[in-house]
């Protein structure tokens, strides 16, 4: 039975966090604790171990953040006590940056170790003996080998967007950072969906977890989606009509392939549009430059692969378009959650070519709800096909047996019920028993 009684939701005092974790928290700016903080955050202050399932965009990072800076605070050790493993080295980065900012009266250090740069800085950082670890899983193992980082005093681990390292193949490296750690420590699993392979890892990491869900797979109220049916020469066109619509800020648009984004960023810029690339042969410094760069709204389009774009967390993004669909209804779900942040509005606009329908009904079944049709003048394909109802479908009526087969039936005392909506009827009521 549900109770009628309704609880004041709890406000970040009410979590009993240290002194100087609450400066950071009022200097941060956060008045109000997002759900899926007011859901973990307790129990992880308590010890237990979190499975967290949230869309991004959602406030993730502070509800591990707050756990591990009060822990850290009241235990007092030396050198790395939690270790945050994130898969790109843009999350890498905007994690550090959120924690910092948390941190900022702890006096805590913070290192991020991530490849695609020089190893000097972070092994000055490692030096310093920082109390958080913020990394990538390829850079991190190299420093471990090279005796540069120690791991066994680690107390609390983090596995952030865990879905996506599998999908980026580093389930491997993870296994071999976990024999690294000392096995009587605390972790906490966030991720934005749960494919099958990520709950056997999560059945074999977590004791007891604490779950939360909160709705992962369903879309986030803030975001309006919309398909645009169109055939592949007219994509650019139907492009150009989504950055001119009203409320247009900033997009990020998703291609499937780096030379694609590459092209496309350039045939942007030369049509008038403040657009830049970001895309995985880029270096690091490039990489840094476009997102500085979009940030500071010098560029107001960020055309961007799917692995260059996990973990862009920028305020403002009005529009996410879908150049080229998805590979898989759970990428659909971390592409739009680039915009709609912070429950702020947001658009997701996917443009859908006759091959990609099949698809799209996926993510119709994985989303629970149909994703509205909408054209632009002038321009469009065929219409794209909703998504069937999984139930099974009526069987057609058979046609009255003719010559001897009816003969035969009469014989045998077997009467045709000639009302065929009956029939069907009768199909469709055993179908769903």
């Amino acid at each position: 039975m549900s109770n009628s009684r309704t609880e004041p939701a709890p406000g970040f005092a009410d979590f009993k966090l240290g002194p100087t974790v609450r400066r950071g928290i009022a200097a941060a700016g956060f008045v109000e604790p997002r759900p899926i903080q007011v859901r973990t955050i307790p129990a992880a202050l308590e010890g237990r171990d979190i499975l967290g399932l949230a869309q991004t965009g959602t406030g993730k990072t502070a509800a591990f953040a707050l756990p591990v800076l009060d822990r850290i605070l009241a235990t007092r050790g030396e050198g790395p006590q939690a270790l945050v493993v994130a898969p790109t080295r843009e999350l890498s980065s905007q994690i550090s940056a959120e924690i910092r900012l948390l941190a900022r009266y702890t006096g805590l250090e913070v290192a991020t170790l991530f490849g695609g740069v020089s190893t000097a800085a972070q092994l000055a950082v490692l030096r310093k003996r920082p109390a958080i670890l913020v990394a990538c899983p390829g850079r991190l193992l190299d420093l471990w080998r090279q005796g540069a980082v120690r791991l066994d005093r680690i107390a609390t681990l983090v596995l952030d967007e865990a879905d996506h390292m599998f999908d980026m193949g580093f389930l491997p490296d993870i296994r071999r950072i976990l024999g690294a750690l000392p096995a009587r420590r605390q972790n906490l699993l966030f991720s934005a969906t749960m494919p099958q392979q990520i709950r056997r890892l999560a059945t074999g990491l977590l004791r007891d977890p604490h779950v939360v869900e909160l709705n992962h797979t369903k879309p986030i109220a803030t975001i309006e989606h919309a398909l645009f049916s169109v055939d592949g020469t007219g994509k650019f066109e139907l492009l150009e009509r989504v950055l001119a619509e009203d409320g247009f800020v900033s997009a990020i648009v998703f291609t499937r392939t780096k030379h694609r984004a590459k092209k496309l960023a350039r045939q942007l810029d030369g049509s008038g549009h403040r657009a830049v690339a970001l895309q995985g042969n880029m270096s690091q410094n490039q990489r840094e430059r476009a997102m500085e760069g979009f940030r500071a709204r010098r560029f107001r389009v960020l055309v961007a692969t799917d692995i260059a774009a996990r973990g862009i967390d920028v305020e403002q993004v009005s529009h996410v378009v879908n150049f080229d669909m998805p590979t898989t209804p759970e990428g659909y779900t971390h592409r739009i959650g680039r915009t709609g942040r912070s429950e702020r509005q947001g658009r997701a606009y996917t443009f859908v070519t006759p091959e990609d329908h099949e698809l799209v009904r996926a993510v119709e079944r994985r989303m629970g709800a149909p994703i509205p049709r909408q054209a632009f003048d002038g321009l469009g394909g065929a219409p794209v096909r909703k998504a069937a109802c999984p139930e099974r479908q009526p069987a057609p009526p058979r046609r009255p047996a003719k010559g001897p087969a009816r003969r035969r039936r009469k014989r045998n005392g077997v009467r045709r019920n000639r009302n065929p909506a009956s029939e069907a009827g009768e199909v469709r009521a055993n179908s769903v028993k």
